[in-house]
């Protein structure tokens, strides 16, 4: 027996889904790494941007708004899950998906770190042939709050001192050369 063939549309739905998928994706690398050209790239620029009531607004001034935290020495980290797209003929489609993220407070009193779940509901628009955020809804879920405990496993990962750890663009491994091998 022989392997169904993909129709053309079907094909073009997988590409569309996994563009939209990168620029989810990318968002996540952006605000973790402090990458304001990436996140920007996100977001068409008369894109609107509603954080769930703590913005409300043009994308780009949300933008502007968080770079002192993306930059600030804040850790983060935004993990995407259950990413669901919606194709809505060839230049529209809506997306949901969960970010579990956690943030430590260094500076707080009492120091703290915090994991949070929401919701984007993004609508996105393909123009000039590129996918990107035309309007993002942010909707929270549940948030956990706890004092920094950070003990790499009771040391079973390793020594605190020693082990390599992520930072802000440029300085992150990521935007170092790439070593081939």
């Amino acid at each position: 027996m022989s392997e169904p063939q993909i129709a053309a549309g079907e094909l073009r739905a997988l590409l569309d889904k996994q563009a939209i998928t990168e620029v989810i994706l990318s968002y996540s690398r952006a605000v973790d790494r402090g990458d304001e050209a990436l996140l920007r790239a996100c977001y068409h620029a008369d894109a609107v941007e509603d954080h769930g009531g703590t913005f409300l607004g043009p994308a780009v001034d949300y933008i502007a708004a968080i770079l002192p935290a993306l930059h600030g020495g804040r850790l983060m980290t935004h993990t995407v899950t259950n990413i669901l797209i919606e194709l809505q003929g060839a230049s529209a489609a809506v997306s949901e998906c969960y970010y579990l993220s956690f943030a430590r407070y260094p500076a707080a009193e009492p120091p703290f770190e915090t994991l949070t779940l929401a919701r984007a509901i993004d609508r996105f628009e393909r123009r000039d042939g590129a996918w990107r955020i035309a309007r993002r809804q942010l909707r929270w879920e549940w948030n956990r709050e706890q004092p920094i405990a950070e003990t790499w496993a009771r040391g079973a990962i390793g020594d605190p001192l020693t082990l390599l750890r992520g930072g802000k663009a440029p300085d992150d491994v990521l935007y170092a050369p790439r070593v081939e091998g």
